[in-house]
């Protein structure tokens, strides 16, 4: 991993769906964000995704893309464009900082690395923002063959 590397964009259907259960696992039962009829009465088009389920998808990308190891240390977003039934939101990311620390994990050494992410959707940006994400990679061992065999 290296500064400048982007990562492989994710594209992410927005269904009701994903918007209701997603409000709901976040405990946010504000009726923007799973009944048409109020949300409209409140000036919005229909439903829309709320700032806790982009949240997740968000780390969701980074993590993914990072492996099992990788561990989110800091997820800072800014909404814009609502996230509206039938479109799709792309993320992309790039990393912009990266800080090595030689061998500090149990076999492994561990990087932390500041990506910059962006989710946009039909109408626009849905999110932008910063993740700072840990991974540790193995550290492998080279292996010298003995004299005249094999390793």
């Amino acid at each position: 991993m290296r500064a400048g590397d982007a990562l492989p964009p994710l594209e992410i259907p927005i269904t009701r769906t994903l918007i209701v259960a997603g409000a709901v696992a976040s405990r946010d039962y504000q009726d923007v964000h799973h009944d048409v009829e109020l949300a409209k009465t409140k000036g919005s088009p229909d439903i829309f995704m709320n700032i806790l389920t982009t949240n997740g998808l968000v780390g969701r990308y980074v993590t993914d893309h990072f492996g099992p190891t990788a561990v989110l240390r800091k997820v800072a977003i800014r909404l814009g464009a609502p996230n509206y039934p039938g479109d799709t939101m792309v993320l992309t990311g790039s990393i912009e900082h990266v800080e090595h620390v030689e061998d500090t994990a149990p076999g492994g050494r561990t990087s932390t690395a500041t990506v910059k992410v962006v989710g946009a959707n039909g109408i626009g940006k849905h999110v932008t923002g910063t993740v700072t994400v840990t991974v540790t990679a193995p550290v492998t061992a080279s292996v010298t063959a003995p004299e005249g065999g094999a390793a």
